[in-house]
């Protein structure tokens, strides 16, 4: 029903207003009685074979949300409904943020996949700590963190971090920080080791101070040169970072059958989607064989079904997220790909 009745009718609507609308209407389900519990019960799978416990936590199955869903920590347990063992909130930077100007969602559907150049648009830390108040999260919770597009001093790119990361920590079950990012302005250039550690040590020195552990993730680009990845992963085992995310959306367009003027037409962004798994894939298993398996992975990156998640997992990732093959696919795919890996 998704794919031959919903999907083409969200796809006549804007892709950042057919988003919004949709979480919306999740929401909605709050006000209805058994609402979720009518959703989970046709799309949630309960699959006691496919637990894992990776970074100290357990997983109730492999396959998580990625961020860019929900960006402002609002629609997090209806999301779960569907099946997710974790929901990715965010990128969730110290102060409101309204991002890049409109339009910056495109959809390529020949390619089932988007480009976006949203600029981590979202209502900031202080606004999803509130909401996770009002309403405790039912599944494990990772919060992405990045810095403010407004902070260019090292100074204020360090400060926002460390902001982001001591006031979340209370309400979050682990962290991603993203540094790989392609639609703000100076943040992949956090991904030189050197700028990184200014900015991943502070983090982890706070960490000390906290009663519970929680875990802390750096998210890479699919674009990242490899001697540049090669000096991230050798922080990572040494500084005590408990997992990569593998990777981000790309810059890349090759490959693509949309049509060059089209492409044109979008201009710059980061593309997601079902053109970016082979790069995705290879991604995770260079990040596994060069850490021999010590450095937990989320893989990420055009995963659209049961074969791609196989693929990933099979390759070293110890879990998988899925974004835009969930726009695509439609609420069933988490079910689908459990199905298959059981």
């Amino acid at each position: 029903m998704y794919k031959q009745l919903i999907r083409p009718i969200l796809f006549r609507i804007s892709p950042e207003w057919a988003h919004n609308m949709t979480l919306k209407l999740l929401r909605s389900l709050r006000k209805v009685p058994l609402g979720s519990d009518m959703v989970r019960l046709m799309f949630r799978r309960k699959t006691p074979s496919l637990k894992r416990e990776v970074f100290g936590l357990e997983f109730p199955n492999p396959v998580g949300l990625a961020a860019g869903i929900d960006k402002n920590g609002e629609t997090y347990n209806e999301l779960a409904c569907f099946g997710f063992s974790f929901i990715e909130i965010g990128s969730l930077t110290p102060e409101p943020q309204s991002g890049n100007p409109k339009p910056r969602l495109f959809r390529l559907p020949q390619d089932k996949a988007l480009v976006n150049r949203m600029g981590i648009n979202n209502k900031g830390i202080n606004y999803a700590i509130g909401h996770i108040m009002r309403d405790k999260p039912k599944v494990i919770l990772c919060a992405s963190i990045a810095k403010n597009t407004s902070s260019a001093s090292d100074k204020d790119i360090i400060g926002d971090y460390t902001r982001a990361f001591s006031r979340m920590y209370d309400f979050a079950d682990m962290f991603t920080v993203n540094v790989s990012c392609p639609n703000v302005e100076g943040l992949r250039n956090l991904q030189d080791v050197s700028y990184l550690s200014d900015v991943v040590d502070p983090l982890l020195d706070l960490r000390i101070c906290y009663d519970t552990y929680k875990p802390l993730l750096i998210k890479v680009s699919p674009d990242i040169p490899g001697v540049e990845l090669d000096e991230i992963l050798n922080y990572c085992l040494l500084s005590g970072i408990d997992g990569i995310v593998a990777g981000n959306t790309t810059t890349s367009r090759e490959g693509l059958t949309t049509s060059q003027a089209k492409l044109d037409k979008i201009g710059k962004g980061g593309l997601s989607g079902a053109p970016l798994f082979e790069k995705s894939l290879e991604l995770v298993k260079y990040i596994h064989q060069y850490t021999n398996g010590r450095l937990p992975i989320i893989g990420v990156g055009g995963i659209m079904g049961p074969e791609q998640a196989k693929m990933m997992l099979a390759a070293g990732a110890s879990l998988i997220q899925i974004c835009t093959g969930f726009i695509y696919e439609g609420p069933s795919v988490v079910k689908k790909i459990l199905r298959q890996l059981k």
